[in-house]
């Protein structure tokens, strides 16, 4: 596996705003990630950019066999050809000032050898040393990697133009990874939220996850892990199938754009700290050995072995946080996200919405209930996805006509499955609610609870299709999933800028009272105890749960008060970590004695 020559990558943002982001940014050396939710918007994304640079490009019917499948095999492929043209038109280039060429090494770090290489070159008069150094630094470039990912809990049933149900086979997730593994890209397979077994013993079907005969795996694993137990777990688990995991990708469960998921209490300094102390328990050449002689393979040929990167993703905002991560904590490299979406060179966004998030204050980044898979979302109040929500509420026809059913997953009313925001579902549901004996107080919640959910599946790609002319704002209305960090960045800018934002090249973009990345995540967390304390019920499950939180956050604090008497890099306003411990700490003080008070009240025992 080559290492990377960055040290930091665009992780997936929605299921458009990153969808071409190789485009933009691979040439350059640069990684992303693209989600392989959406089939039907790679469809429409590839045919616009086939037609931009002149390639044919398929077009494969909505319910052709293997149809999605398919369609992701031909953008994936497509992004490749693309991508794979324009560096090699890169690398042809002269090394003048003004060339794209000398613009992939300036943004390269500058304690990379490659970067200092170039940097002896500029100072070399014409002859044949400089000929010769030119030739070698021409060679050492490559693109970024055109990663990918898989929720693998989406995983949708499938039906024919018929309706008759499909296998498991081409189920949502099975069908995404089998587009994926035909595909040309040697690159990575980002599995997120959650563990599929069914997926998971499907790699095993597609030799490009093991080693060929030098050694080298062209599709390598990566694993989304909340913490040291799950990447563990999941790690051994494949294994024994014999396929090692090449990155553990560890995310802030609050501190994040899209879909949140919070731990039960640990933070980011705690959830890293057993990766770097203990990285043998992370390789598991026992298993994958055992695995390769079974099936007659020469177990030299697999990386049994190797070190799996470390990588952290999740409200990153200044130079000083990423070398906090990397340096002090031990992380390969860093995920920068929501920043990304104010960089129309890097990410797909209409303008009107990237104006929105320009403007955003506190109140505008919200956590929301919006997602029709249950799953906590980070959610602009402002986007017009929401006010088309409210206006089919305000119209008496709330729920969405669910155009594409990626989260057709709930069979409270029989088969074939509902998406819970589709105008199907929430018509029956509320129909249910009023003829319910419920208090009027209480259907008037539930009721509430029900039109909240919004068609994220396809209103996260409207946005890019705004972008490239492909669809009118007041058709598509665009949903976007920004991290709470994003209220720091407050105008676009150049990709140049933002690269030596992160590698501290330039003056800082954000605020020097901009509170720490740790100080975010631990009142984010707080409020998150707060708020699942309000909601609780007087049971012993309850105040066991919430018991547990807090006595996590409390020893998550003592990690966060030992790194801020550390000294402090640059960029880092690592004073404002020691502020937000004692706030914090305060805080708890109040949560654990109403928890405490609630806890003499009778209760009743779980169920």
């Amino acid at each position: 596996m080559n290492t990377p020559y960055h040290r930091f990558f665009i992780p997936v943002m929605g299921t458009g705003h990153s969808a071409d982001t190789p485009l933009r940014v691979a040439p350059l050396g640069i990684s992303s990630v693209v989600s392989l939710v959406d089939d039907l918007l790679l469809q429409e994304l590839g045919t616009h950019h086939a037609d931009q640079v002149n390639l044919p490009y398929p077009s494969i019917a909505r319910h052709a066999e293997d149809g999605r499948a398919r369609r992701i095999t031909a953008y994936l492929n497509l992004l490749e050809q693309i991508v794979r043209q324009r560096f090699q038109a890169i690398q042809a280039q002269p090394f003048t000032p003004d060339t794209d060429k000398t613009r992939y090494f300036d943004l390269l770090p500058d304690d990379l050898p490659l970067k200092r290489a170039h940097q002896r070159f500029l100072t070399l008069p014409s002859g044949a040393e400089r000929a010769a150094l030119a030739a070698e630094l021409t060679a050492a470039m490559r693109p970024g990697d055109i990663d990918v990912n898989i929720m693998v809990k989406v995983d949708r049933l499938n039906y024919d133009a018929h309706g008759r149900p499909l296998g498991d086979l081409y189920r949502d997730a099975m069908a995404a990874l089998r587009g994926y593994a035909n595909s040309v890209l040697s690159s990575a397979l980002v599995l997120s939220a959650g563990i599929n077994q069914a997926l998971y013993a499907y790699l095993t079907q597609f030799p490009d996850f093991y080693p060929d005969a030098s050694g080298r795996t062209r599709k390598r694993i990566v694993v989304k892990v909340s913490d040291f137990r799950s990447a563990r777990i999941q790690g051994k688990y494949l294994a024994r199938k014999g396929l090692v995991v090449s990155e553990y990708r560890i995310e802030s469960g609050l501190n994040c754009g899209g879909h949140a998921f919070p731990t039960d209490g640990q933070l980011l300094p705690e959830i890293l700290r057993p990766f770097s102390e203990h990285p043998e328990q992370l390789v598991f050449a026992k298993e994958v050995t055992a695995y390769f002689q079974g099936q007659g393979w020469d177990p030299a040929q697999a990386a049994t072995n190797a070190r799996p990167l470390i990588t952290v993703q999740g409200g990153l905002g200044t130079s000083g946080e990423a070398q906090r991560l990397t340096d002090d904590l031990g992380a390969d490299q860093t995920g920068w996200a929501s920043p990304f979406l104010l960089v129309p060179q890097a990410t797909c966004v209409d303008e009107a919405t990237r104006q929105m998030l320009e403007r955003a204050g506190p109140s505008d980044l919200y956590v929301s209930n919006a997602s029709p898979l249950g799953i906590p979302f980070n959610n602009l109040r402002s986007s017009p996805s929401e006010a088309d929500r409210r206006r089919r509420i305000d119209q008496g026809k709330p729920g969405s006509p669910c155009p594409k059913g990626f989260a057709r997953l709930n069979t409270d009313f029989g088969e074939p499955p509902l998406c819970i925001a589709s105008r199907s579902y929430q018509r029956q549901r509320l129909a249910q609610i009023e003829a319910s004996d419920l208090p009027a107080e209480e259907k008037r919640r539930s009721a509430i609870a029900v039109t909240e959910k919004s068609c994220i599946c396809d209103h996260l790609g409207n946005g890019a299709r705004i972008a490239l002319g492909l669809a009118q704002p007041e058709q598509a209305p665009p949903a976007i999933c920004p991290g709470p960090n994003l209220v720091w960045f407050d105008r676009s800018y150049a990709l140049r800028e933002m690269v030596d934002h992160i590698y501290g090249r330039i003056a800082s973009l954000l605020p020097a009272q901009r509170p720490h990345i740790f100080a975010q995540e631990l009142a984010l967390y707080v409020e998150h105890a707060q708020t699942q304390l309000a909601a609780a019920s007087l049971s012993t499950s309850d105040a066991r749960r919430i018991a547990k939180l807090i006595k996590n956050l409390r020893h998550s604090l003592d990690v966060c008060c030992e790194i801020a008497q550390r000294a402090a890099f640059p960029n880092e306003n690592l004073a404002s970590l020691s502020a937000a411990v004692a706030q914090q700490s305060l805080r708890l003080d109040a949560l654990s004695e109403k928890l405490r008070l609630l806890s003499t009240q009778p209760m009743t025992a779980s169920t």
